[in-house]
């Protein structure tokens, strides 16, 4: 895989957030958590849901982090990665001297699946949509995934989370690292030692 970054993400043309002033990028992003919060496309997870969980943070991100779903405690507060996975984030986040008010959270789902259930295809295919529109408008240098699921909803692909991590991939021309959810890390500890060497490639790349 070629090893330049430095391409553009975006053909200008076909797309109609280019270049957006931050206050209009503001503005674009309110109007998609709007959408979101409206949304009807799964009729089980809009009657089973507390809250949407669009995502939020910095919105001239150099990393847009993107993990499954929103679990019971992101469920509850309408924010992504609160829980006991999202406090594990903000450690690795801290290890990495990446700040989480200077980088883009959000999920594949908007909604918290029943029970914390894998999402269907059809649901995250529902979803997809707010997620290509926030990441045109936020036009990240950098995607990093968290577990199986976001990592293949992306490249759709099958292939394991253990064969996709350690090498970059590309979605829709931005730079992809995909690394294990820290759900599963409270499960595997074991697995936190991969995920350092996985996130100390992106630090590299950040550093560039």
């Amino acid at each position: 895989m070629p090893d330049d970054f430095n391409s553009e993400y975006f053909q200008a043309a076909a797309d109609p957030y280019a270049a957006l002033p931050f206050s209009e990028k503001q503005a674009a992003i309110a109007v998609i958590r709007e959408q979101v919060n409206s949304c009807r496309m799964c009729e089980e997870l809009c009657h089973s849901r507390t809250n949407t969980v669009a995502g939020e943070g910095y919105l001239e991100p150099q990393v847009c982090i993107i993990g499954e779903a929103p679990g019971a405690d992101e469920d509850k507060q309408g924010r992504p990665f609160v829980g006991r996975a999202g406090q594990l984030l903000d450690r690795i986040l801290a290890a990495c001297e990446i700040k989480r008010e200077k980088v883009y959270i959000t999920n594949i789902l908007k909604c918290r699946p029943p029970a914390n259930r894998n999402p269907l295809p059809s649901e995250a295919a529902n979803c997809l949509s707010y997620l290509r529109k926030q990441l045109h408008i936020l036009k990240p240098r950098f995607i990093c995934t968290l577990g199986a699921v976001a990592a293949q909803t992306l490249l759709q692909t099958d292939t394991s989370i253990g064969a996709l991590r350690g090498r970059w991939h590309r979605y829709e021309g931005i730079p992809m690292l995909c690394t294990y959810h820290p759900a599963y890390l409270l499960r595997n500890p074991a697995k936190k030692r991969d995920v350092w060497e996985d996130m100390k490639m992106l630090i590299a790349k950040l550093a560039e």
